[in-house]
């Protein structure tokens, strides 16, 4: 018997500051479509680093979930480390993380900080906002190719650090990001993870991490600037929000904060010029319902900006992936 002919899809729309869409007709079964044309997408965010996908009709989540596990080919990863709460659905599916829709949420690699990042991002859309809440998306490699040398070099020499300090009132607690409320269960991820942590008097946590800053892609071996040293960066957070967090929590208090790889603070002027260097490479498609976004995690950042109205996207993470040459935490001891 001949084997069938694989699912051919229409030409990808390609425009200057706009994602690689992908317009098709609404189909009968939106499940049916992507379990035929799931290759073929995956080979598009391949050659692109990012697909929007319009026209599935994508509406509830329970269809969502079977779109991403078709997409996957596997079971999808759990949320482990947030930065930000989200609302956990079935065959994990999640919200899109809790985050004030007046403050924008600039450009990272989810789960950059982690040591299996997730390979792939998923984002369905079933509500789109009045106005603004895009998610955009920009190259890596670009980014990198981009940004001052001298910047570079040190942090692919040093790494970034990331600090937290889990609290009730800003970001995850530690018990949502790490999925338990068993501390024992938390020391055993963190040892296992390479990060140092210490319990508050007051019930809190602190932690600290060292990443790599730039990574080679597992795929095609391209260098891309793969982390979130802005996005977590006091700098990048609104003035008065920055200034209340100082005041309630202490410098060292901070919900997150980042630091080059031996513990020197990150200054105003570097996150200044990479959110800079970020939004030059900045492409951007208004949200639709039903549509779907796949998203090389590695090669391709990510943001949402403030928007206006109910906004509702869905998201599900995919193959994880264990980076090469991650430094071991390090720097100042986490207190």
């Amino acid at each position: 018997m001949t084997p069938p002919a694989p699912a051919t899809l229409p030409q990808v729309a390609l425009r200057p500051g706009r994602p690689p869409v992908l317009s098709i007709d609404a189909p009968d079964d939106a499940s049916t479509w992507t379990a035929a044309h799931a290759p073929a997408l995956r080979a598009l965010v391949a050659e692109h680093g990012a697909i929007l996908v319009r026209g599935l009709g994508l509406c509830d989540a329970d269809q969502v979930g079977v779109a991403f596990r078709q997409l996957a080919g596997s079971a999808l990863l759990p949320d482990r480390e947030a930065f930000a709460a989200r609302e956990a659905y079935a065959g994990g599916v999640y919200s899109s993380s809790a985050w004030p829709p007046n403050q924008p949420m600039c450009m990272h690699h989810e789960l950059s900080y982690a040591l299996t990042p997730p390979g792939m991002m998923m984002f369905a859309c079933l509500t789109a906002p009045a106005d603004g809440g895009v998610t955009g998306v920009s190259d890596s490699t670009a980014v990198l190719e981009a940004l001052p040398p001298a910047m570079v070099e040190r942090f692919e020499r040093e790494g970034w650090l990331l600090t937290r300090s889990y609290n009730d009132e800003i970001g995850a607690s530690w018990t949502e990001a790490f999925g338990t409320d068993d501390r024992t269960a938390v020391e055993e991820y963190c040892r296992a993870n390479a990060i140092d942590l210490a319990w508050q008097s007051d019930g809190g946590l602190r932690t600290r991490q060292r990443r790599s800053a730039v990574v080679r892609h597992p795929r095609t071996g391209a260098r891309c600037w793969f982390n979130q040293i802005a996005f977590l960066n006091e700098w990048t957070l609104a003035p008065e929000v920055r200034e209340y967090l100082v005041d309630e929590y202490g410098e060292d208090g901070l919900p997150f904060n980042t630091r080059y790889g031996d513990g020197d603070p990150v200054g105003e002027d570097v996150v200044q010029t990479l959110n800079e260097v970020y939004e030059a490479h900045t492409a951007r498609e208004p949200w639709q319902p039903g549509d779907l976004m796949l998203v090389d995690n590695i090669r391709t950042a990510h943001s949402r900006e403030p928007y206006e109205g109910p906004r509702e996207i869905l998201v599900g993470l995919a193959e994880p992936q264990k980076l090469a040459g991650v430094p071991s935490a390090g720097g100042p001891g986490v207190r």
